[in-house]
């Protein structure tokens, strides 16, 4: 197969990045939309309990269990909830939507919006990029972690069963990433109830546990954490590595914020989940102080022993909920990618009729390969949870610098305020990254390690895409002119012919082509464009601009937003001030097809453009993409070097 890239390539703005989100916003009640959002953002972090206390202790850095220590920690996790979640991502980020969309790629497009032309906004674009390859890494360990960690429960009740952990792990993750092609819709609509009965259930035994030892509830006092840390800095440093693991998934609530709406977020995090997980830690830490045996497992102990197995099911359930969020955030992530122009065209099938209900079979697969293979090496949760927090704070770090701009540009906050706030942000998420990178021998070089591979993949995408578009550029003719001269020096034929071009300007190579070799034009020429926006969505008045050039020549500009679906056939439908209504069966669409020929030439290194042809042969194809009819395709090639 030839190194070809298309010159049908959407037209995008200058880079951008990525977070999940979805397509699509939900109607129905506040309540409603609440339980709806319990069911999808909250299972990251709704599982937490699992593992994350147990961590803090018997991980990789163990702290004395002690009083001193589990009060400490229980106030650290608190008020890491109250301060990361609940004021920076629930009250502070959620504010900054792009037209009610949320995620660090629907940011990064309205950041980009106000930094074009500014020297420092490569710099803020590179950083989403990488908080976006980040991402692709939680997305591989939030599946191996969530489920490990429920099924270990299997080995805390019955002993003897330890050996059959991983194979279980491995086989409910395989039948997992195989219902994806079938799509989640019907079985999303119990995600809500069942996440409802897992908070319900892990509060419930949290307070009963707190009953038993009532003084407890004051470790959430902050004295408890600073006293922590003056009596003992080091370990009480340490120790953050894995009490992060308490806000593992923050950034779900401001990504899912275009499926459900600000408010049905907020008060589902407010009344129901904050309450829940506090009361579940508050209930570890008083089984702990009472009996320091349950350290294997405080989750698992606080169940009487008559509902031990029904908690390993309901907890399992919500493993796999938390599991099919993050596997249905990277569809949504690489969806948006592709359009902004970061990711090589993949083929998306959409499984529902509502929008966002997308399966995207090459990262379905890459997903689960990754997946099985952590689960494989790593063979514990305790393992993987040295890897698991790098991930998370790196991208929480970074949401810091997109909030600093949000800030300064977008809302022109005053300096000391926005300086304040920030400096808080950069203090705890800084410590929390600081504290982790510690881990890296452990496994915390599994998220680095994919961070900077999906990071170069990314970048070297985008960078070969600009410079194959500056190459076709060059030479190029002006429509004004091209039409003038073509239209005396060629034969017409009836019909409608589609250059597809990716750029605004200049004459596609394909129609070049055509008229060189076969010396034929038809009856109506339409040079094409395909843009995606800075915005989720474009309104429908906003979808199509036409210029005409007389002679039966015009250059149309379809537009989509980064979360739409390309479907031009679809958009062509409603174009009018184009002559007469598109027919489909009376239209040929022209593609141009550059051959990549790796050079010398200055712009990228030589195994990056290798690297770059790669990828090209790997894209699916610009017919597939934008849904164009099969038997009315006709594509021209050349050679290229960039």
């Amino acid at each position: 197969m030839s190194n070809a890239v298309s010159d049908a390539e959407p037209a995008s703005g200058a880079a951008h990045s990525a977070g999940h989100g979805h397509a699509g916003h939900s109607h129905g009640s506040l309540m409603k939309l609440a339980v709806g959002a319990i069911g999808v953002v909250f299972g990251d972090i709704g599982t937490s309990p699992l593992y994350a206390l147990r961590d803090t202790f018997a991980g990789h850095h163990k702290l004395p269990l002690d009083l001193l220590h589990i009060y400490g920690i229980i106030s650290l996790m608190f008020w890491s909830m109250m301060i990361i979640v609940t004021f920076k991502y629930v009250s502070i980020i959620m504010r900054a939507d792009n037209k009610g969309e949320g995620g660090s790629l629907a940011l990064l497009a309205l950041i980009n919006q106000h930094t074009d032309g500014k020297r420092w906004g490569r710099g803020i674009i590179l950083l989403g990029v990488f908080a976006t390859a980040l991402f692709y890494g939680d997305s591989m360990i939030t599946p191996a972690v969530s489920v490990m960690g429920a099924i270990e429960g299997v080995a805390v009740y019955r002993p003897d069963m330890h050996p059959l952990i991983v194979p279980l792990v491995v086989g409910i993750l395989i039948g997992l990433f195989f219902i994806q092609s079938r799509g989640t819709e019907k079985v999303a609509t119990f995600f809500g109830p069942i996440m409802l009965l897992y908070f319900g259930t892990i509060a419930v035994l949290g307070a009963f546990s707190i009953a038993e030892y009532p003084q407890v509830v004051s470790a959430l006092s902050p004295h408890h954490a600073i006293t922590m840390f003056i009596a003992d800095p080091w370990r009480g440093f340490l120790a953050m590595g894995a009490a992060v693991l308490a806000v593992t998934g923050a950034e779900a609530l401001y990504a899912d914020m275009g499926h459900f709406g600000r408010s049905p977020i907020r008060m589902s995090w407010l009344v129901f989940v904050l309450s829940a997980l506090v009361l579940n830690y508050l209930g570890q830490a008083s089984l702990l102080i009472r009996n320091p045996a349950a350290l294997e497992s405080p989750f698992y102990y606080l169940a009487p022993e008559w509902f031990q197995w029904p908690l390993l099911f309901i907890a399992s359930c919500a493993a796999v909920i938390a599991s099919q969020a993050v596997i249905s955030g990277a569809f949504s992530v690489t969806q948006q990618a592709i359009q902004l122009g970061f990711i090589p065209r993949m083929t998306i099938k959409h499984t529902s009729t509502a929008a966002g209900q997308i399966y995207i079979p090459v990262i379905n697969w890459a997903l689960m390969i990754a997946v099985i293979l952590l689960v494989l090496v790593f063979q514990r949760s305790s393992n993987l949870t040295a890897a698991y927090g790098i991930a998370v704070t790196g991208a929480m770090l970074i949401d810091n610098f997109l909030l600093a701009v949000v800030l300064f540009k977008l809302w022109q906050w005053k300096a000391p305020v926005a300086i304040a706030m920030l400096a808080l942000f950069f203090a705890i998420d800084g410590a929390y990254l600081g504290a982790n990178m510690t881990k890296i021998p452990d496994g915390g070089w599994v998220p680095l390690v994919m961070g900077v591979a999906i990071f170069t993949l990314l970048t070297t995408w985008s960078r070969g895409r600009a410079l194959m578009r500056e190459n076709m550029a060059e030479g190029t003719i002006p429509l004004e002119v091209f039409t003038k001269s073509a239209h005396s020096s060629a034969a017409r034929v009836s019909g409608t012919a589609i250059f597809m071009a990716s750029t605004a300007a200049g004459v596609p190579s394909a129609l070049l082509h055509n008229i060189k070799h076969n010396k034929v034009l038809h009856e109506r020429v339409v040079i094409l464009t395909v843009s995606i926006e800075d915005v989720p969505y474009v309104d429908e008045g906003e979808r199509y601009s036409v210029k005409d050039f007389g002679n039966g020549f015009y250059r149309l500009t379809l537009r989509f937003g980064f979360l739409e679906e390309t479907d031009v056939p679809g958009a062509l439908k409603g174009v009018s001030m184009c002559g007469e209504p598109f027919n489909m069966m009376k239209t040929s669409f022209f593609l141009s097809r550059q051959t990549l020929i790796p050079s010398d030439k200055p712009g990228m290194a030589l195994w990056r453009e290798k690297l770059f042809a790669w990828m090209l042969r790997n894209a699916a194809s610009a017919m597939e993409f934008f849904r164009l009819p099969t038997n009315r395709v006709v594509e021209l090639g050349s050679q290229l070097k960039i």
